[in-house]
């Protein structure tokens, strides 16, 4: 997080979030986002307990007050009523309110169970709201083989490459900027870092090969130090954002701009395609993709079984109905 909005925090949360970056490995973004719930919690609390003047303005609050104490004397009907203050005065929306349950559930697993601060946690049956779970948006094969098809320009076999990359191996948009071509083996994997510094093994398929070998024979060398594999037009590490333009501009081309899709949906379509075309087990998927937990993964065995109950759903013979019964008499 930015280190100069560390003093505003209280010191216990300040400890919280050097060891969700130290020990957890959360990355600065998933550690801004901590801070912000816990500062916006803490805030409430002092307005709660009629800590400050009630027109003082959120950002004029002194949350040095704060200290283990203080803590103590949290209750689990403070933290519904902060969320009933989320839902009415911030309006936030179903999933925001769940990430803020989790800030806070966490936070007092570390107070409680980390540095044994408190005896109890008041927190520990904090319900997270209900959230609406939404498929994730992804194109179908047809549609990836006519993404591939309109890639061109002076800087095609790189875009052609990346976009292969996403679709086969379903990285995310880091890891992909983050490869060397020195981190390619002879035998075809590479080993990636991803969320929460965790390495994992991608295995390249014959359509990755092909398509990193063709740029590969056009990729800049001459005053090139940058051992990044995919370059810019500066000849330095390509940056996320020109990657997403590269992606929504050729999704532009392909007919597809209209759809909401984006780099991360690349991820979601690879995933899909391998779980509906390859029989892939939601275990192995789940390995495949690095995600945490199987919770994750299972959202396309979801997917696969909507397309299921649709195929059925479109047969014709859906739609007729059996004749009623007639009343014999025996």
């Amino acid at each position: 997080m930015k280190h100069d909005e560390i003093p505003e925090l209280p010191q216990v949360v300040q400890e919280y979030l050097i060891y969700l970056e130290a020990v957890k490995g959360h990355s600065a973004a998933s550690i801004d986002e901590y801070a912000s719930d816990l500062r916006t919690f803490f805030r409430f609390l002092m307005r709660h307990k009629k800590m400050v003047p009630k027109d003082c303005e959120d950002s004029d609050i002194d949350l040095s007050p704060i200290d283990i104490e203080f803590i103590k004397k949290i209750t689990l009907t403070d933290a519904y009523q902060y969320l009933i203050y989320c839902k009415n005065e911030r309006k936030n929306n179903e999933n925001t309110r769940a990430r803020k349950v989790i800030a806070i559930r966490r936070f007092f697993i570390y107070i409680c169970d980390n540095m044994g601060y408190i005896k109890e946690n008041p927190m520990k049956t904090l319900d997270i709201p209900k959230t609406k779970k939404s498929q994730p948006k992804y194109l179908t094969l047809e549609e990836s083989e006519r993404l591939l098809s309109v890639i061109d320009g002076p800087y095609k076999e790189r875009d052609y490459a990346i976009i292969t990359l996403f679709l086969n191996c379903g990285m995310r948009l880091a890891e992909l900027v983050s490869i060397d071509y020195t981190d390619i083996k002879s035998d075809a994997t590479l080993v990636i870092t991803g969320k929460g510094n965790k390495e994992r093994t991608v295995y390249l398929n014959n359509a990755c090969l092909e398509a990193i070998n063709n740029y590969m024979k056009v990729r800049p060398r001459n005053n090139v130090k940058d051992r990044a594999l995919f370059l810019s037009s500066r000849n330095q590490r390509i940056s996320p954002k020109t990657v997403q333009h590269i992606v929504y501009s050729n999704l532009d081309k392909a007919g597809l701009s209209n759809r909401g899709l984006s780099v991360h949906k690349l991820r979601h379509t690879a995933a899909t395609l391998m779980y509906q075309y390859g029989n892939v087990d939601p275990l192995l998927l789940k390995e495949i993709l690095g995600h945490e937990n199987l919770a994750t993964t299972e959202i396309y065995t979801h997917i696969n079984q909507k397309a299921v109950r649709d195929a059925i759903d479109s047969n014709p013979l859906s739609k007729v109905k059996g004749t009623k019964s007639s009343n014999r008499n025996n």
